[in-house]
């Protein structure tokens, strides 16, 4: 008999009560109805398995796409104490074994699982010794070739459904049109009591602004100035990140930045700080906010233009989502939508780049020639792009497309904990302690502080451990190689680099099978998403909540109000006294078109006046700057 699911839910995450659609969707779930639910970033999607999951017998086979939010929900699960695990190519081959044992005695309660690792017929087989309760496919849209990140791989699924064809499976996306939302059924082959949730991706308390200027930094500036609370500035480039908060601590801002190239130890602690609001503004890339729930965010600004509508719809739905009122700005420049477009061609690989990108891996891993499916290697990419000379945007580009032709698993995150297992049984780790006095001590208190690190790998801190010793983690670290080295444990340290892994036996590269008509159809799906944003950015007479809610295949009935086109609609310019204030601005001197448009709160109504006014010959140009004629 199941669980009572409130009480589960009170015990692992101390709610009262289920957000909206929630407990409708975990009850279909528990009926054993195929079940697709459609929520918008931050809606609480992982609940709505995990909390029907821990009230049946058996363990959830949940697929996810990416490696970051694998990892993420399983420290989730096991803080507060549920056990779980990610397979995938974070793992080397002696965890991969443990885990699989482990599952096959009913260890865990989540097994995650790439996509890409369906297509290993020695997992299938391990996997149906395992007691599975529901099948979860996280991101469903990647099924469908009309989503916007579609991966072939997920077309395996239907292994699953062959290997488990009584169990019944979720299906979770944030992102889905009309015609995806048909193309998750067909795939997933879902049964004719099928159940299909959605809730509205409307946010009323956040609203969407774009705003055109050639002064960014100052219209950033002037944002914060005006907006309290946090904030996350997003840019496409590492360096951005860096220059724009050095800029913002100047100007007096707690800012720091954040992007994938920093170490695991610079990325937590700037996390922490920007959670705790010792940090007011982070200035980060797109390697931050995945997995972090922090409530009152108030302000996001997008400094670059977005990769794609769905990216900038997560992106910015990372404020308000403690429903009170919060802003997203996109700051559009003058060359943004040609330098968008211009920079994605010159960054994406044909058919030879990938190849060659492939043929360059294989040497930097030093793979042999039939080196077996599945193997992992730690690998460094920055080291790899130098070496190289690729350029890293079309290095990148390159690996993702073999990652989702099923050819590897890559993993750009470093692990930003150390991870150990006691290999040894009680009579071989109390002899050890007998011939090494000196590591006695240090074995205890592990021991102490972390316990079933005899059944899996567990999660340690060497820090804390070096302050229960009142010794150095430096001397911790050392102790604890010793031991790795004879065998005793097997340590894992954090580490800096990603990891990548092979989902086919490694092939001579003229033998790769990897199609120009992929390529091609991958290229033109990013330059789809590319227009939609563009139209987005340009389209200014309607609703940007209704513009971007008709990209989901949703249809507002009326328009948000609070968006920068609704309110220049409700506020039209005031010309005699918008002119007076123009005026009395260019009576010190001439003015540059920024300065002008700073006075008013809509620039691109300033900007009609002034052409206006130009024409009318009341203003003139000096230079680059306004006068009065």
């Amino acid at each position: 008999m199941d669980k009572d699911i409130h009480q589960i839910l009170k015990q692992y995450w101390g709610y009262s009560e289920f957000r909206p659609m929630q407990e409708s969707i975990i009850q279909s779930l528990l009926e054993d109805k195929d079940t697709l639910a459609l929520l918008p970033t931050g809606g609480g999607k992982s609940l709505c398995f995990q909390v029907p999951t821990l009230a049946r017998e058996g363990c959830a086979l949940v697929i996810s796409p990416l490696i970051a939010l694998m990892t993420d929900q399983v420290e989730n699960l096991k803080r507060v104490g549920i056990q779980a695990i990610a397979l995938n190519s974070s793992l080397n081959s002696s965890q991969k074994e443990l885990a699989l044992h482990n599952a096959s005695n009913g260890y865990y309660k989540f097994i995650y699982l790439s996509p890409e690792s369906l297509q290993s017929e020695k997992l299938m087989h391990r996997l149906s010794f395992v007691k599975v309760n529901f099948l979860v496919v996280d991101e469903a849209h990647c099924i469908s070739q009309w989503g916007y990140d579609f991966r072939p791989p997920y077309l395996e699924i239907y292994k699953l459904r062959e290997l488990f064809p009584d169990i019944p499976m979720m299906a979770l996306t944030a992102t889905a049109t009309p015609k995806v939302v048909e193309d998750i059924q067909q795939k997933l082959q879902f049964n004719k009591t099928a159940q299909v949730f959605k809730k509205s991706f409307a946010r009323p308390e956040l609203a969407y602004n774009v705003l055109k200027t050639e002064d960014k930094w100052g219209r950033c500036k002037e944002l914060l100035d005006k907006i309290p609370g946090t904030a996350l500035i997003y840019l496409r480039n590492r360096r951005g990140t860096v220059e724009v908060a050095q800029w913002l601590k100047q100007t007096g801002y707690t800012a720091d930045f954040y992007h994938a190239g920093l170490s695991v130890e610079e990325r937590q602690s700037k996390q922490k700080d920007w959670v705790q609001n010792r940090c007011r503004v982070m200035v980060c890339t797109n390697a931050f906010g995945m997995g972090i729930d922090k409530p009152d965010v108030r302000l996001v600004i997008h400094l670059d233009l977005p990769d794609s509508l769905e990216a900038y719809f997560q992106e910015a739905g990372r404020a308000a989502r403690d429903g009170k009122k919060a802003w997203s700005f996109v700051l559009v420049g003058p060359s943004d939508v040609v330098q968008l477009r211009q920079k994605f061609l010159a960054s994406f690989p044909d058919r030879k780049e990938v190849i060659r990108v492939y043929r360059a891996l294989i040497n930097f891993l030093q793979i042999g020639i039939g080196s077996a499916e599945g193997s992992s290697y730690e690998f460094d990419f920055k080291a790899f792009a130098e070496r190289y000379r690729f350029r890293p945007n079309m290095a990148l580009q390159a690996l993702n497309i073999l990652n989702k032709e099923a050819i590897l698993e890559f993993n750009s995150q470093g692990r930003s904990f150390s991870l150990l297992h006691l290999k040894a049984d009680r009579r071989t780790l109390y002899d050890y302690q007998l011939r090494n006095p000196q590591l006695d001590k240090i074995l205890k208190v592990l021991l102490r502080s972390y316990g079933g690190l005899d059944i899996d790998y567990g999660r340690i801190n060497e820090n804390l451990l070096a302050q229960r010793l009142d010794t150095s983690a430096y001397k911790i670290k050392a102790a604890l190689q010793q031991m790795h080295s004879h065998e005793l444990i097997d340590y894992l340290p954090a580490s800096d680099h990603g990891s990548l892994a092979l989902m086919q036996d490694r092939q001579h590269f003229k033998d790769l099978q990897l199609s120009d008509q992929f390529i091609e159809k991958r290229k033109a799906e990013l330059l789809e998403q590319l227009q939609a944003v563009i139209d987005f950015v340009e389209i200014d007479d309607l609703c940007r909540l209704k513009n971007l809610l008709s990209y989901f295949g949703e249809n507002l009935n009326e328009d948000c109000g609070i968006c920068d086109v609704c309110r220049r609609q409700k506020s039209p310019l005031n010309k005699p006294n918008a002119i007076a204030i123009i005026r009395k601005a260019l009576e010190t001197g001439p003015k540059s078109y920024a300065e002008l448009e700073k006075l008013f709160e809509n620039p691109n109504q300033a900007k009609a006046l002034i052409r206006e006014l130009l024409a009318w010959e009341v203003l003139a140009l000096e230079g680059e700057k306004l006068k009065l004629s």
